[in-house]
């Protein structure tokens, strides 16, 4: 591992990563715990997307009020996210504050789950799932996951289903908690002007005692399901298309040449836009990715008239296919590797993206990457990157077809 990050473990087998940013001022740090929608059973799907929320509504230390006015005292900036493989916890406060900071943060991974906050939250979680209801682009991209991995725990969302969440008991969530949230299955990362050693020892004083789990179920590699599925809803005026096929995964030597592919397909000032678009067939074409550690998908999606939907089909195969056919030019090549130059660079001096970077390295990589490692895989990028990537993850073909609206198939 570079000087410039360090790593250590707990006897417990929590890990702790930092990267040192010696010219800032700030520090972020979050716990990765290495559990999502993917590790839930049917029954209790979107648990982990609600012990999210109930992680900040109490510990033996704390109330909900407490937690949010121990970070307002330090000017803390906490927040949490769920995905289908990982819940992250973070916050990012001036470096003086780093010991209240992780106080805060590792009495909240272990919650009490106050029964009376779990009542209120559950109201909570349930809303956003009506709300999610609510936006067409949500309903499609639901429907699309749940066929794309059907039979699969890859298949159902992160908010899980009303069916699901209203009749989930406390115990049950209790259970799950401490299955999941086990020392050895989560990492402490930190990152900006942060003493190593001084993580340590608050680690050591904050989570020591905490004791490792069983060894979490092992995860299945999802086979991808492709065909045509329409799922008519009258309710939307609008009808979302997305064509969605393999790609590499987020730990493939391809990964970035799958980013680039979907700038230059889906992106700002893309082929989508000027072929579809400024058609005036739809006013949204995109194409973005979806990583996992195991697989990847890439996701080709147009919000339109519902009497234009063929045409924009139409188009999103014919563009699918003209950059496979035609090269893609170097200047189109050497605009996205422009535009990630940028973003690394910007991202490589804020503390908060490089922790989310890092977070995602130790994830699916193992190690964490430096923005330089990062920026020598954007300068890869190139004809024969993509000729590579073609030939093992093709997008001329049948694919999933999904579309959800007033149209009918």
């Amino acid at each position: 591992m570079s000087a410039r990050f360090f790593n250590h473990e707990l006897a417990n087998g929590l890990r702790i990563v930092v990267e040192r940013m010696d010219d800032v001022r700030s520090s972020a740090a979050g716990f990765l715990c290495r559990t999502g929608s993917r590790d839930e059973t049917p029954d209790v799907a979107g648990v982990s997307h609600f012990l999210e929320h109930m992680c900040f509504k109490g510990t033996a230390h704390r109330s909900a009020t407490d937690i949010n006015i121990d970070f307002d005292r330090i000017g803390g900036q906490p927040n949490a996210f769920t995905s289908h493989d990982r819940t992250f916890y973070y916050s990012v406060t001036r470096a003086a504050d780093l010991d209240k900071q992780i106080d805060i943060l590792a009495d909240m991974m272990r919650s009490v789950l106050p029964p009376d906050e779990f009542a209120m939250e559950k109201k909570v979680v349930l809303e956003e799932i009506a709300q999610s209801n609510d936006r067409i682009e949500h309903v499609a991209f639901d429907v699309l996951i749940e066929e794309l991995f059907k039979g699969h725990p890859l298949g159902w969302p992160v908010l899980g289903y009303e069916r699901t969440i209203d009749p989930l008991t406390r115990d049950q969530m209790h259970a799950y908690f401490q299955s999941r949230y086990a020392p050895d299955n989560m990492v402490l990362v930190a990152a900006g002007a942060v003493d190593p050693d001084e993580l340590v020892a608050l680690a050591e004083k904050h989570c020591d005692q905490w004791q490792p789990g069983a060894s979490p179920s092992r995860r299945t590699v999802p086979t991808l399901h492709s065909g045509r599925v329409t799922r008519r809803l009258e309710r939307f005026n609008q009808q979302v298309i997305a064509l969605t096929y393999p790609a590499p995964s987020g730990i493939s030597p391809l990964h970035e040449t799958g980013e680039a592919l979907a700038i230059i397909l889906g992106g700002n000032n893309s082929r989508f836009f000027w072929a579809i678009e400024q058609e005036g067939l739809c006013p949204h074409a995109a194409a973005y990715r979806l990583d996992f550690s195991d697989c990847g998908l890439l996701i080709l999606l147009a919000q339109c008239d519902p009497d234009k939907a063929e045409a924009v089909e139409t188009a999103m195969r014919t563009e699918a296919k003209r950059i496979m056919t035609d090269s893609v030019t170097p200047a189109e090549i050497q605009r996205v590797r422009n535009k990630r130059r940028t973003s690394l660079a910007v991202e490589g001096e804020s503390p908060y993206h490089r922790l989310v970077q890092v977070m995602d390295d130790v994830d699916y990589r193992g190690q964490p990457r430096t923005v330089e490692q990062r920026l020598a895989a954007v300068d890869a990028v190139g004809r024969e990157s993509l000729a590579e990537y073609f030939a093992s993850f093709p997008i001329d073909g049948e694919g999933l077809f999904v579309s959800v609206g007033p149209r009918a198939a």
